[in-house]
């Protein structure tokens, strides 16, 4: 839905990037995956995050004391998804592709500023099992738009970051 209905728009509007993946496939290139990036603020509680973490964090974020809150411009995973079309799924795997879009966040970054990449997920224990093993730790929810409530079964997206090396 997002490739055909935003990602366009939202490329015009210089709300995010979104790049495809295409591998070769019998002679052809051949969609395989695709992910989108943007940059956010975001407001990561003190409290949901170990100490190592936070001590990371301040020097790329400001702290609120009233919030108890460090609030930070990150880079944003706000897409990945493979193209389950005739199998091409399985020409890249789901680690690969992650691997993909933070090495693009990163790159990023290395030409303006930063050091930490977040995205957002369904409350699905595979799907965060997943993140986890790829080094992302969960530190919030989100709760869901009106116009995004139709797409999910919960009202709400957990949120995960990472440090980017």
């Amino acid at each position: 839905m997002f490739l055909h209905e935003k990602a366009i728009e939202f490329a015009k509007r210089r709300f995010s990037s979104t790049y495809l993946v295409f591998i070769s496939y019998k002679k052809e290139k051949v969609l395989a995956g695709y992910y989108t990036i943007a940059t956010k603020p975001i407001d990561v509680l003190k409290k949901k995050i170990s100490n190592t973490l936070a001590k990371k964090i301040r020097y790329h974020a400001t702290y609120n004391d009233v919030s108890k809150s460090y609030t930070a411009s990150f880079g944003l995973i706000a897409q990945l998804g493979k193209n389950y079309d005739k199998g091409y799924d399985k020409l890249i795997t789901g680690d690969e592709l992650l691997k993909l879009a933070c090495d693009k966040v990163r790159e990023i970054q290395i030409a303006s500023s930063g050091k930490f990449v977040y995205l957002e997920c369904e409350d699905k224990e595979k799907l965060i099992q997943f993140y986890e093993d790829n080094g992302f730790v969960v530190f919030g929810e989100r709760k869901l738009d009106s116009e995004e409530l139709n797409y999910f079964e919960e009202k709400y997206l957990m949120q995960l970051l990472k440090e980017l090396k």
